[in-house]
């Protein structure tokens, strides 16, 4: 019994999603089952030095859309691929068009959000806008999705919503929501561990600070930690950091009208080491997304001790399992107001225990024995 990966192509950078595939490959290896990734080779996106944008992104089409199938389609001539023994799974929902040369029976794929997907069919609170072309491709994903049988989403809310955008009817599908499970070791870093690695991020570590860790897409609703401590006034006087994208001009020019020009950082592309202590240093993390797929970062600073005050938007709440707190996104009196509640230090120890709890749910075990399930296996090594 062995179960086949689909991935992402390299070229597209998705670097999230290509350690989704790699944690899938290793927890079903570890299970006792063979496992294998497969993903289009970068052969015509080879043409051009850039990997992303213009002409690459349409070379790299041709590598995914084109190219690819006939690689799936001729590898499953293969007599041995025929067999119930053989299982596929498509590691990303962009990826549903490959799930029509696939066994229909035997193939199962993750949803992990469908913003795209509503951004691309008008949906405003999706915060995703989509070209022309980007409509095409997110109806054709959303086509070639709907269509599958088997189906594990990273969240109920995703869940809910690409049920709500699907016509398609059929008696065999099962879709089911299967949480993620953490893709690297997220756990505190003591004192010690952390301070060489905040002075080498140039975070001023004698003044506190609050976290947010991200892009800067418009979702992600990175104003809301300014317009938080502008509600805080003389009762807070730390700082902020911005660690993933940097900050850009409407962030500062935000930051200068409010008087936080001083006040406000980024730690551009933090590797992991520096993250984990970002998140252990931290007085608050603080993640007030208008829409996400799942929240990643909640639990990673759960996991790593940080108090977490983070949107009431389904699927925070769902992902903190009520253990974070939790606030109107358009309200910084709310943020502010949720903020001054851990200054009482028992009530600060509470919310750090019950993270660190919620976070311990949330492991790779559980995730492969729950994708096992999906595809009618259980471990071998249990």
């Amino acid at each position: 019994m062995r179960i086949i990966l689909i991935g992402n192509y390299s070229h597209d950078k998705q670097e999230s999603m290509q350690r989704f595939a790699e944690m899938l490959n290793r927890g079903i290896l570890n299970a006792g089952y063979k496992a294998e990734i497969w993903k289009p080779d970068i052969i015509v996106g080879a043409l051009t030095d850039k990997t992303t944008g213009g002409i690459a992104k349409w070379l790299g089409y041709i590598d995914k859309y084109i190219i690819f199938p006939l690689v799936l389609m001729w590898r499953l001539r293969d007599k041995k691929l025929k067999k119930a023994s053989t299982r596929f799974h498509v590691c990303d929902h962009s990826n549903s068009p490959y799930l029509k040369f696939l066994p229909k029976d035997r193939t199962g794929i993750t949803c992990h959000d469908v913003l795209a997907i509503r951004g691309a069919m008008g949906y405003q609170d999706a915060y995703c806008e989509a070209s022309i072309t980007g409509k095409i491709l997110q109806r054709w994903i959303l086509r070639n999705l709907t269509k599958s049988r088997l189906l594990a989403a990273a969240s109920r809310l995703t869940l809910s919503q690409l049920e709500n955008l699907s016509s398609h009817q059929d008696a065999k599908k099962d879709w089911r929501v299967i949480h993620l499970g953490f893709n690297a070791k997220f756990a505190p870093l003591e004192i010690e561990q952390r301070l060489p690695l905040l002075v080498k991020a140039n975070v001023k570590t004698d003044v506190p600070f609050i976290l947010h860790v991200g892009s800067d897409q418009p979702r992600k609703n990175r104003k809301m930690l300014m317009d938080m401590v502008a509600e805080l006034g003389t009762q807070w006087t730390g700082n902020i950091y911005y660690a993933g994208q940097g900050i850009g001009d409407d962030i500062r020019s935000h930051a200068k009208a409010l008087g936080l020009g001083e006040r406000v950082f980024s730690v551009v592309n933090p590797d992991h080491q520096t993250l984990l202590a970002l998140y252990s240093a931290c007085e608050a993390f603080v993640f007030p997304s208008f829409s996400e797929g799942f929240g990643w970062p909640l639990i990673e600073a759960q996991a790593c001790g940080a108090p977490v005050i983070a949107s009431m938007i389904e699927p925070m709440p769902e992902v903190s399992n009520g253990t974070a707190l939790h606030a109107d996104p358009t309200k910084p009196k709310e943020f502010a107001a949720a903020f001054l509640k851990l200054k009482d230090q028992n009530f600060r120890a509470n919310v750090i225990r019950n993270g660190f709890a919620n976070a311990s749910e949330y492991s790779v075990d559980r995730m492969i024995n729950s994708y096992l399930a999906l595809h009618g296996l259980m471990p071998n090594n249990s």
